[in-house]
C-alpha cells in the first residue's frame, strides 16, 4: 500500500524508454480497475513518437511534461455500448487511470495524469488529433516515464474533513 501514500505527479523525465514489459504491467492494472456493471469501457492509445507527443503539449496546455516523457497513455471510454445511461464511464475509466499511477509508482516509474474529459476545449482537438470515432471519449492522457525529480510526501490526511453520519 505504500505506492497510495508515496505517489506523487511527476513533470520531469529521464531520456530513457519504458520497456513492453513495464507499459504491458501498467494496461493489466488498468483493466482490473472496479468497473460499474463489469461494464469495462476503457480504451488506451500508446503514443511513443515524439513528434505527437509534442503536438498534444500544443493543444493542451497543461501537458508540458510530455517533451521529456518517453510514453502517454491516453485513456478513452466507449460510449456506444454501456449500461446504466451512460452515467458511470467517467468513474470507471478514472479508476483505470489512478491504477496506472500506482503500479507505475511500484515499478519505479513517475507518472502525471492529465485529465481532457470533459473540457470540450480539450476533447474535441485530442479527439481530432487521434481520430477517434464519435463513440470515444478520450479521457485522460498520462504521462510516463522514469523520474529526473524527487517529490516530497506531505502528510494529505485531514480530520476535518471526515464526518459521523451528518455534515
Amino acid at each position: 500500500m505504500k505506492e497510495i501514500f508515496e505517489r506523487r505527479s511527476i513533470r520531469k523525465y529521464q531520456d530513457k524508454p519504458v520497456d513492453d514489459e513495464s507499459i504491458k504491467k501498467l494496461l493489466r492494472a488498468a483493466m482490473y480497475a472496479p468497473s460499474a456493471g463489469n461494464e469495462h469501457p476503457w480504451h488506451f492509445i500508446l503514443i511513443k513518437n515524439r513528434e505527437r507527443l509534442n503536438e498534444i503539449t500544443t493543444i493542451h496546455p497543461y501537458t508540458q511534461m510530455l517533451k521529456e516523457a518517453p510514453l502517454a497513455i491516453m485513456v478513452c471510454a466507449d460510449t456506444s455500448n454501456v449500461k446504466y445511461d451512460g452515467a458511470y464511464w467517467v468513474q470507471d475509466c478514472s479508476a483505470a487511470v489512478q491504477n496506472i499511477l500506482l503500479e507505475g509508482q511500484h515499478l519505479g516509474l513517475g507518472t502525471c495524469w492529465c485529465g481532457v474529459y470533459p473540457r470540450e476545449s480539450l476533447v474535441k482537438p485530442v479527439r481530432d488529433l487521434f481520430e477517434l470515432p464519435d463513440h470515444i471519449e478520450p479521457v485522460a492522457i498520462i504521462a510516463v516515464g522514469y523520474p529526473a525529480e524527487e517529490r516530497q510526501v506531505k502528510e494529505r490526511y485531514k480530520e476535518d474533513r471526515v464526518h459521523n453520519e451528518t455534515w
